[in-house]
């Protein structure tokens, strides 16, 4: 046997042992490749220095509307409506989102309503008449914006709002207490009723809004704490010199809140009734000439508007009219400026 025959039969050999050890050795074990000799140089410091330790960033608590923000508003229309930039229509039926809303006045966009609410067509004449005041809410500084307000304003033709809310009113002589129990107020009193509060025999929770009259008013400081914000103030107009008319107007005028959007602090709109349907025309445009004012008395001092848009509208239609509201701004603000220059003159001839 040569040496090449004799090479072949080891391997042979060798292989079949090899065979019948992995065969019968157990699944689990495992062959492991081994080395005696040591990593490169710097190899074990490389790895230590890769480990970084991860630090734990604790995260406060995110409200809802704070959660996954930029991503919302980026999927969510603005609710801020600028079409300055659209086309005006051409026609008496276009696409409306590429062109310019139409801009009615504001007896047109109640005729409109009517003809649909016709007992031929929806069948609701006397439906309440809706509006919707678009604000602009920021403030004197660009960082700074308005905050929630809450009014009411004495309207020249009542309507029908359900239920009415009940007023207390303050005032020290007999005289005005009168004007104010024949204006409609279900709680009238002076000093003798402070005391009575003080003491717990009357309730002011009861009464959804207080007035006074300007001469109680030191009496009435004792009560501060307990109306808190209810407390009468010129500013809101439950502190007024006529008792009558303040009460008239909380209990059949309008009221209303200016409340910004959750997500665009800069946007604000006032939703609200002015009248119903079956009113005249005219007496609605005089209702909303009057809310509209009263708004546009507290925009900030600042340049640009602060009443954006204006629609109308009603539960029972989808469609929702686009009317001119600055001619009522224009009427007030010029009346104001002949109201000063007359004063002005009134001065002048004073002090000649």
């Amino acid at each position: 046997m040569n040496f090449l025959s004799l090479r072949t039969v080891q391997t042979t050999v060798f292989q079949t042992l090899q065979n019948n050890v992995i065969r019968s050795a157990p699944e689990s074990l495992n062959i492991i490749q081994a080395r005696c000799y040591a990593a490169r140089k710097g190899t074990r410091d490389r790895k230590k220095k890769a480990k970084v330790k991860v630090e734990i960033q604790k995260v406060g608590f995110i409200p809802h509307n704070q959660r996954n923000r930029e991503q919302f508003l980026a999927s969510r229309p603005k609710l801020k409506f600028d079409d300055s930039q659209m086309r005006d229509p051409v026609d008496d039926v276009f696409v409306c989102k590429y062109y310019k809303w139409v801009v009615y006045q504001f007896q047109e966009a109640v005729k409109a309503h009517k003809e649909t609410h016709h007992p031929e067509m929806y069948n609701r004449p006397d439906t309440d008449l809706h509006v919707t005041v678009e604000l602009n809410m920021e403030g004197e500084k660009k960082t700074r914006l308005l905050d929630n307000f809450t009014r009411t304003v004495a309207i020249p033709h009542r309507f029908d709002q359900g239920q009415i809310p009940s007023v207390a009113a303050f005032a020290k002589t007999p005289e005005i207490q009168k004007l104010a129990v024949d204006a409609g107020a279900q709680l009238v009193g002076g000093v003798d009723m402070i005391k009575k509060i003080q003491m717990g025999e009357l309730n002011l929770n009861d009464f959804k809004y207080i007035v006074a009259h300007p001469e109680i008013l030191p009496e009435m400081v004792v009560l501060r704490g307990l109306l808190k914000k209810r407390f009468p103030s010129p500013k809101s107009g439950s502190l007024d010199v006529n008792l009558g008319s303040a009460v008239e107007k909380f209990l059949y005028g309008i009221h209303y809140t200016a409340a910004k959007d959750e997500y665009e602090k800069d946007y604000g709109s006032v939703q609200t009734v002015i009248g119903s349907l079956n009113m005249d025309p005219k007496q609605l445009e005089e209702n909303f000439a009057a809310l509209i004012r009263d708004v546009y008395t507290m925009k900030p001092k600042r340049s640009g508007s602060f009443i954006t848009r204006c629609l109308l509208w009603t539960p029972y239609s989808s469609e929702k009219l686009k009317v001119n509201h600055e001619v009522f701004i224009e009427s007030d603000a010029s009346s104001k400026q002949s109201t000063v220059d007359e004063d002005e003159e009134v001065e002048e001839r004073v002090t000649l």
